[in-house]
């Protein structure tokens, strides 16, 4: 009886280490949420970024877009066998901003929270001018 019950816990193990697998792979191929935010200044795009340090991130801005690749690790935890590999290691995000964003993307930063969030802040450019409005009233004050 040994050996059958040795065979279902290996069945089961390997069932488990395939499915696990399988989630992880669906992960992986999901983009990550976020956000876009804007103010005056810059615009504000939040990505979940469960599980990573900071050298695991990778942020870029291409053509009104950032892009994110996150590469996160299992950490090893002693006395403990690994049952349903079940998170994607390999992510990534894409958030495009709104067409007329005009940013200075040399100027933008990430900051990685403790709680697995990545903030990237894209400055607006300066380039705009204040244009005075007047009302009609004032046009005939100056003659």
């Amino acid at each position: 009886m040994t050996g059958f019950k040795e065979f279902g816990k290996s069945a089961a193990n390997a069932v488990l280490e395939r499915v696990g697998r399988g989630v992880s792979k669906v992960q992986e191929r999901k983009p990550l949420p976020y956000d876009v935010l804007e103010s005056d200044d810059a615009y504000l795009v939040v990505f979940d970024a469960p599980g990573v340090t900071r050298s695991d991130v990778q942020v870029r801005y291409v053509e009104g877009e950032v892009q994110v690749r996150l590469d996160r690790f299992r950490d090893l935890h002693e006395d403990f066998e690994m049952r349903f590999p079940g998170r994607g290691l390999s992510l990534d995000g894409r958030a495009r901003l709104p067409p007329d964003a005009d940013v200075d993307a040399g100027e933008a930063s990430a900051t990685l929270s403790d709680n697995g969030t990545l903030r990237i802040e894209v400055p607006k450019r300066a380039s705009g001018t204040d244009v005075e409005v007047r009302a009609e009233d004032d046009d005939e004050d100056d003659e």
